[in-house]
């Protein structure tokens, strides 16, 4: 499975909620927004922030969830703006501190919501790379885990989430 199979899943899903939800308005901020919230969410659960905490991460499976949480948005951003020639998983085996990782990555999202340029989304899609390496995750991992999650999402629909 490459990423043009994972863009056309998500186009499903986008249509399937604009459909439910009647949505008739640009959604691009909220999408934008809704990226930088599961940013978070991940770097949340990664917990590499937390110098005063001695707890340590969530569970892998926590963490890849979250992950691709910000994937199901990447390409929905992507479709909206039609970037949507990107083929290959962006492999990038760097070690980095994951934190400055984190704030490379929201950076690239909140330059790419105020000026969407493709350059600026491929961006993106090279942070998440590296996220992904770094979090020890491979693309079959997060294929499998968007196929679970993107049928999650479904259900949600269905059941008035």
């Amino acid at each position: 499975m490459n990423l043009q199979q994972l863009f056309k899943m998500q186009k499903e899903l986008d249509d399937f909620i604009e459909k439910t939800q009647n949505i008739e308005h640009d959604v691009f901020k909220e999408k934008g927004l809704a990226l930088m919230v599961e940013l978070a969410e991940l770097a949340n659960e990664t917990r590499c922030f937390k110098f005063w905490s001695t707890k340590g991460a969530s569970e892998r499976d926590v963490i890849l969830e979250e992950y691709v949480d910000s994937i199901h948005f990447i390409l929905s951003l992507g479709l909206l703006k039609g970037y949507t020639a990107i083929e290959k998983w962006p492999v990038i085996e760097e070690k980095r501190d994951l934190t400055e990782t984190f704030l490379m990555t929201q950076d690239y999202i909140l330059s790419f919501i105020s000026q969407p340029t493709e350059d600026r989304y491929l961006a993106i899609w090279q942070c998440y790379g590296l996220l992904a390496f770094n979090l020890g995750f491979s693309f079959e991992d997060v294929v499998a885990a968007y196929i679970e999650k993107n049928e999650e999402n479904y259900n949600r629909q269905r059941s008035g989430y």
